[in-house]
């Protein structure tokens, strides 16, 4: 935008909001504006700043060129909103980066068409996706009874998932279909508060791994400790 493009955008402003145009200001908002051309959507950009009513019913509008590139950006952002480029087969990368910025351009200022349906996701969520909702507590397909008399017995045989939550945890003793609880209780969570990952513990129990005795389990970290003692003096010996 230069200087009499910016004069005629003021020109514009003046007509909602009564300013005084001046060579200073046309100057001003060249500069600002240097890089945004005088076109229909930078002075529908004025109108919708004008569109809604300030907070305070007792001041007064007055739009600066700040206002004009963020309305304009936003007015040409919702035309491409759902638009999806279609590749062509056989095409470079440099052929597919001139045709996607000039399909976007096309539509962004108006020239073609925009979309007008939404891109459909396809597929079934991933596995990590599913993983992570059941670390959060989701239930799935879980049938909830119709009584609150139901043996406890029966709701754990309605439970059909694979998976860590598939058996108890040994660790914090989390019931099957129940995400793992630290072991530190507050006030919103009296039981400890429920984690994202469950405990490798319970990992390994789900995968059908033997379980350590808590014997065992002392014995495999102390020659864990031991090693790490061996291999610290080993690096303090040859420094």
């Amino acid at each position: 935008m230069n200087q009499r493009e910016a004069a005629e955008l003021l020109g514009h402003c003046a007509a909602f909001d009564n300013r005084k145009p001046s060579v200073a200001a046309a100057v001003a908002w060249a500069s600002a504006l240097h890089d945004v051309p005088l076109d229909q959507d930078t002075k529908a950009a004025v109108a919708a700043y004008y569109t809604a009513p300030p907070q305070n019913p007792n001041d007064r509008l007055w739009i600066l060129p700040h206002h004009v590139r963020t309305l304009r950006t936003k007015l040409r952002s919702a035309r491409v909103e759902n638009f999806q480029y279609e590749p062509i087969a056989g095409e470079t990368v440099g052929e597919y980066l001139a045709r996607y910025r000039g399909q976007v351009a096309a539509i962004a200022s108006g020239a073609a068409d925009a979309p007008t349906g939404r891109p459909m996701l396809e597929g079934a969520p991933s596995r990590e996706f599913m993983c992570e909702l059941e670390g959060r507590g989701w239930e799935g397909n879980r049938t909830v009874p119709d009584s609150d008399d139901e043996p406890a017995a029966e709701l754990v045989d309605t439970v059909r998932r694979s998976g860590p939550l598939g058996v108890e945890c040994p660790v914090c003793k989390a019931e099957v279909g129940f995400p793992c609880k630290s072991g530190y209780a507050s006030r919103k969570h009296p039981l400890g508060k429920p984690l994202t990952k469950p405990h490798s513990v319970r990992i390994r129990a789900a995968s059908g791994e033997p379980q350590l005795t808590p014997e065992q389990r002392a014995a495999a970290e102390q020659r864990i400790r031991e090693a790490s003692a061996r291999a610290l003096a080993q690096r303090t010996e040859a420094s």
